[in-house]
């Protein structure tokens, strides 16, 4: 393998960061819209980049020459960007999981005003402490 080849393994690793950091601002307007469809396709797309991620990487720890480039400038300045590029990624998800953490609080006080006003003389709380319709005995006549 030569100097180009690990290049052009972390030009590859690049492209995939993007992609991926492509994805991730994509599933916050699905997250937003409540795109079930879409969040499916995205996660598996995501999974497919995070393989072939990881497969690079492996070839990149790989190579004969990975030792003696550690230390030259484009090295260290590709891998730089590389980091920055996986931050990134990392700070999207995060905000993509805050998101979806608020749009499930959001649905679930939904849900409860819901119970409240279907039936508020049988209001009562499951096991888990969570709201429910108490329906039983409601319709029986002895």
């Amino acid at each position: 393998m030569t100097d180009t080849e690990l290049k052009t393994l972390l030009t590859q690793q690049k492209e995939h960061l993007d992609v991926l950091l492509s994805l991730l601002r994509q599933e916050i307007s699905a997250i937003s819209d409540r795109n079930i469809d879409e969040l499916e396709s995205s996660s598996q797309t995501k999974v497919q980049c995070l393989e072939k991620l990881q497969s690079l990487d492996q070839q990149v720890a790989q190579h004969p020459m990975l030792a003696a480039h550690k230390e030259a400038d484009w090295f260290k300045q590709a891998i730089s960007i590389l980091e920055e590029q996986l931050d990134a990624c990392k700070q999207q998800n995060e905000v993509n999981r805050l998101a979806l953490e608020q749009s499930q609080i959001n649905l679930q006080q939904f849900k409860n005003e819901l119970l409240q006003l279907h039936g508020k003389s049988g209001l009562t709380y499951n096991r888990k402490g969570k709201p429910a319709v108490d329906s039983k005995g409601k319709g029986f006549k002895a």
